[in-house]
């Protein structure tokens, strides 16, 4: 197994075959071996794993790693296995038989890491054999799960406390990928780190390209992203029902893309079937609730759909972070429509909680829409969102690609718009509200008598779907609410300013759209997961794929535990002719080198 080595980057290029740390990889690192405290926050994708894994291989004695997440764990286990390093990991998974081996590796000091899951932590069995080992350090993986503000709060979180109160002077890390600063402020009252230092690296993921567009025909339009641009890659596909999981699932394997449903419904032995299948076969697509997403490992998830609105711009942030861990590019699309508001008012208001909580919860729910409607970049409106400061346009979503004009009077389209939903009695929906502003004549407006009131025939400047994206946008403003039950807009506290003219609008110009294909910039298909310099890395990086997933099959581990699309695409292109070059290439340590170098040698030669 590995032996201790004093310096980070002597570990960094051996074991992980890195040849330099990322952002504040490095000086995380360092502070943790040199005995410091540190509250970590990462995007997904970002590198938060080597933190603690590294100074556990630099550090005398045991790191004990808390996850709520069982897959992570496995994952991550057999992936540090892979790279000569001593892990295990206890949870609710494992046999007992299995579960004392590990306890007894732990105990003789076999283990280098120890994965464990709080509920296993604090059970009378284990928590005294704490005493009789070396502990390095404690790494809190997924952090946020302690606070009650947060966004996955886990009860059983709270009683880390205790943890950190008996062992004062190991060394401590919390991990997470988004905390606003009244959660980081939580975690670290939570678990003791108020003298710790917190890094914060920045929340940009530059590799993923972000499209968000209103939904039209949803499942065609799917079909035609993933066939279009993503045919025979890993990609997500998230849904708000369990009924939708499924269907969109069918409907896609009827139509050629391997896929399949995840939800918290399905019999635990389905849903462990489904998620070993996302790890350890290329190509498939998981139409998943929430309930599937944290503890993925996979770094080659090459895009994540929403075909509804996700909770919140953090929730958004969290489920497209899983596509592109590898750093190469990937896709988020996101489809929306009103409805979807309607439904968030529905499924996410809760009126038992305390006022406090809700005026919150309601607060981003309305900074998410105002996102989805505003013209800025959408990587300044989702930075900014996390309080983080950046210049657009970024040349990588939708908004920067094409551009969206400001519309003329945006005071005056306002205020007939908002007088149209006060002369229309505050119950109606955008479909008819647009109609009475354009002047259409149907039975519908006839039997309300809204041919007979001022705004009938006002907005003519607009059609109907100008007009719908001037109440969505009133909406994300704050200027209307929608009724949950029935969808009715209502006028909302400024809106009186707007009429009287004390407060001022800028609104945004409607994009025209096909029925037949929706507007959305255009992308071109690639051979392999980024652009290639050469003609046939292509052809070379399928064959590369091959031999892997061979690998893979007859160690019956995930494919990118061997290596991951990173590192084949660098082979691909660098084409190394010797152990020493292979040996460069990203993330082949000197294990992996002497495990599976000359195979890899071998096609790269042969393709040559």
């Amino acid at each position: 197994m590995i032996t201790q080595t004093p310096r980070p980057e002597e570990i960094l290029a051996k074991v992980f075959g890195f040849e330099s740390f990322r952002g504040l990889q490095g000086e995380v690192c360092h502070h943790l071996i040199g005995g410091g405290e540190a509250l970590v926050l990462m995007p997904t994708g970002g590198g938060k794993s080597l933190c603690y894994q590294l100074p556990a291989l630099a550090l005398e004695g045991v790191a004990l790693v808390v996850s709520p997440l069982i897959a992570l764990m496995r994952d991550q286990v057999e992936a540090l296995k892979e790279l000569g390093v001593a892990a295990g990991y206890l949870n609710s998974s494992l046999e007992p038989s299995e579960a004392r081996q590990v306890e007894e590796d732990f105990l003789a000091g076999r283990l280098k890491l120890l994965y464990i899951a709080p509920e296993r932590l604090f059970t009378d069995r284990f928590f005294p054999l704490l005493r009789q080992v070396r502990l390095s350090l404690f790494a809190i993986d997924e952090a946020h799960c302690v606070s009650k503000w947060g966004h996955d709060f886990r009860p059983e979180y709270l009683k880390l406390e205790r943890l950190m109160a008996q062992f004062p002077d190991v060394p401590k890390i919390a991990l997470t990928a988004t905390a606003d600063p009244a959660t980081q402020a939580e975690i670290q009252a939570r678990l003791g780190l108020g003298g710790a230092q917190v890094f914060i690296s920045s929340f940009d993921r530059p590799n993923l390209f972000y499209r968000i567009e209103l939904k039209q025909n949803p499942k065609r339009r799917l079909l035609d992203f993933i066939q279009g641009e993503h045919a025979g890659q890993s990609g997500i596909v998230y849904c708000l029902s369990r009924k939708k999981t499924e269907e969109t699932a069918e409907w896609l394997e009827r139509e050629g893309v391997k896929a399949v449903p995840y939800h918290a419904g399905l019999d635990q032995r389905v849903r462990n079937h489904h998620q070993d299948r996302f790890g350890k076969e290329e190509g498939l697509v998981v139409c998943a609730t929430v309930a599937f997403g944290m503890g993925i490992d996979k770094p080659d998830i090459r895009f994540v759909a929403h075909l509804d609105l996700p909770k919140n711009l953090e929730a958004f942030y969290q489920e497209t972070g899983r596509a592109g861990r590898d750093g190469l590019p990937a896709d988020c699309l996101l489809l929306y429509g009103v409805n979807d508001f309607v439904t968030q008012e529905r499924f996410f208001d809760n009126p038992d909680a305390a006022p406090e909580f809700r005026a919150a919860e309601l607060s981003r729910r309305q900074a998410f829409w105002g996102f989805l409607e505003s013209s800025a970049c959408r990587r300044e409106g989702l930075l900014g969102y996390f309080g983080e400061s950046y210049q657009g346009p970024c040349g990588r979503c939708d908004r920067c690609l094409e551009p969206i004009a400001s519309l003329p009077e945006s005071q005056t389209l306002a205020q007939k718009a908002l007088s149209n939903v006060f002369r229309t009695g505050q119950r109606y929906g955008l479909g008819h509200l647009s109609q009475v502003l354009v002047g259409v004549q149907n039975p519908k407006l006839r039997q309300a008598g809204h041919e007979r009131i001022s705004t009938f025939g006002i907005g003519k400047e607009l059609n109907a779907d100008g007009w719908k994206a001037v109440y969505r946008q009133l909406l994300a403003q704050g200027l209307v609410g929608v009724d949950p039950e029935k969808g009715g807009l209502f006028l909302k506290g400024p809106a009186k300013e707007v009429l009287k003219g004390e407060r001022p609008v800028s609104l945004n110009a409607a994009r025209e759209r096909s029925k037949d294909r929706p507007d959305r910039p255009e992308r071109a298909p690639r051979k392999g997961p980024a652009p290639f310099t050469r003609d046939d890395s292509g052809e070379l990086f399928e064959q590369l794929r091959q031999l892997r997933a061979e690998i893979a099959g007859q160690k019956d581990l995930p494919h990118y535990i061997i290596f991951n699309d990173k590192s084949l695409w660098e082979m691909a292109e660098y084409r190394p002719q010797s152990l020493v070059e292979l040996g460069r290439i990203y993330g082949v340590g000197e294990v992996k080198l002497e495990h599976y170098g000359d195979d890899f040698l071998g096609v790269i030669r042969a393709f040559a």
